[in-house]
Formats: C-alpha cells, structure tokens, sequence
C-alpha cells in the first residue's frame, strides 16, 4: 500500500471511529498487478514417487511448468485443494510450518524418503476464513500426497509458501463448483490455486490388476478420457458438475468424489475470457487412472 493510499485509509478509519474499520483495512490482502493463473493437476501415481524427474516425463513437465510460472508471475503463496484431504465441513490450514505427510502403507523404506520442508501461508490462509465463512481454519494437517509430491517439482526449492483446503465429501458437486468461485478475487492477490486428483480415478478396479502385476488398461479409459477433454475445451461445466450421470462411464472413472470434485475448483475459478491449454495430456498408461492436467490463464 503506497503511502497516500494509507494516509486515505487511516483518514477513513478516523472518520468510521471504530477498531473494527482498521481490522478490515488491515486484513485485506493487497491487490497485484497480474492476475494468477489456476491449475488442475494430477499428483501423479504414487508408485513413481521415488523417481527423479529425468525418468518422469510428469515430473519433469511439473518441474518445467514451475520455472513458467515463476518467471511470468508473482507467485506470492500456492493454494492446494488436495484429493487426499477430505472432511465434513470445509477445513483450511493455518499453520506457518507443513508437517509432510506419508499417508500411504505399506510401500518399501525408500518411498518415505523424499523431504518437503515448505512454509505455510497463514495470513492467506485467514483471508480463506473470511471470503468464505464456513470454511474453519486449522493447525493439525500439512502437506499430504495429493500435494507434496507435485509440489516438490513444480517448486522444487520450497520457496513458495503453501497450504491446503480440504473437499468436504459429503457436498454436492456444486458445492465445490461454487467454493472455487467465492474464492477468485485471491487470483488478483497472487495466489496459485491448485486443484490436485486425477479425471479419471478408480482404485478399487486399479488394484484389482496392478496386485498381480497386469499393467494394461480396461479399454474404456480413453473414451472418457476424450470425453472429458471435449467438455472442458466446450466449457461445459454442468456436464462436468453432473459426471456421475452425464456419460455412461462416469460411475466408473469416479465412483468416489474425493479425485474428481477437485477439477470443479479449478472450473470455478476460471472467468469466461481465460484460456486454457493442458500442460500435460499423454494418454492413460495405468488402468482406471487419468493424468490429464491443464492449466487457466487471463486472457
């Protein structure tokens, strides 16, 4: 704020006579010159954790995109809605410090090894709080797989500050359509705002092949694959709000709402005259599992 800008508010504050006018004036972020970009990310499959990003063409697509942003934008604080946070009620972290969650079992030493040490967002993470009042702020969550494993290529040197926002899972997918839409004045505040699951998502079918190593896919993951693409490139949200019953393989490709509903913040943060391109769209190569990942910017 330049100083004849504060002179103004503190003026206005005198006149007002009350504290609760500063706390106003005080809690509003600053505006930025360049609207922030959206992301709707995979986080990737998490037996490829452990792998360096030259071996990854994900990674190493995450990793090139980072450098992107950063050189084009002032990235002030990354917003993480993670498919691997899911409460009743919506939650947000507070916390200045992110604990690294490993909230996977049973996979070999190595995969616990990779480090994460980010900072949070805390005074962005209250200015969630009071855009949007029913989301409750929180200091006992952190940085789980649905956001560290990405995070760690796309900003590898931790620099950016970040916090997540957890899916109420028992909203209707409007719901979320609407969260991502009370939230767009931080894309003017230089918040990155990162939806992070996957389009295509069934773990149940997924292990069904990969416990007895049968790597190929059922067959039908590429038409919806396809699918899906047509109605975001036609900006067909209702389509996408309505996944479960707007294509005969909805159920299927997301039969839970934690990995899909992440797309409908991306969606609803995005204005009529973005535009949107995928940064990363090689076809399925997992079964039941989709990489598809694009990014929004202003026009």
């Amino acid at each position: 704020m330049e100083r004849k800008q504060f002179l103004q508010s503190m003026m206005a504050l005198t006149a007002a006579g009350t504290l609760s006018g500063f706390k106003r004036i005080t809690d509003e972020l600053p505006v930025q010159g360049r609207r922030m970009p959206v992301l709707f990310t995979s986080h990737g499959n998490p037996m490829d954790i452990p792998l360096p990003r030259e071996q990854r063409p994900f990674w190493n697509t995450l990793h090139d995109l980072g450098r992107e942003l950063k050189a084009k934008y002032d990235v002030r604080a990354a917003l993480v809605v993670s498919a691997h946070w899911c409460t009743r009620g919506t939650v947000v972290n507070i916390s200045p410090e992110q604990k690294q969650i490993y909230d996977y079992y049973g996979f070999p030493k190595h995969y616990y090894d990779p480090k994460y040490n980010a900072h949070g967002a805390p005074d962005i993470a209250k200015e969630v709080e009071r855009i949007v009042p029913s989301v409750t702020g929180t200091d006992e969550w952190g940085l789980d797989h649905g956001a560290w494993p990405m995070l760690m290529h796309l900003f590898p040197e931790a620099d950016v500050p970040v916090f997540q926002m957890s899916i109420d899972y028992y909203a209707k997918p409007d719901h979320h359509l609407e969260l991502g839409r009370q939230l767009k004045s931080l894309r003017d505040k230089g918040v990155l705002i990162i939806g992070s699951g996957s389009l295509i998502h069934n773990l149940q079918l997924a292990g069904s092949k990969l416990r007895t190593g049968d790597m190929s896919l059922f067959g039908w993951e590429a038409e919806y694959d396809a699918w899906i693409k047509q109605r975001i490139d036609a900006r067909d949200v209702q389509s996408i709000v309505n996944y479960g019953t707007s294509h005969k393989l909805g159920q299927l490709a997301a039969p839970t709402p934690d990995h899909f509903v992440p797309v409908l913040y991306s969606l609803g943060l995005m204005d009529a005259k973005d535009e949107l391109r995928y940064f990363y769209e090689a076809p399925p190569i997992l079964p039941a599992f989709s990489e598809r990942s694009f990014i929004i910017t202003p026009a």
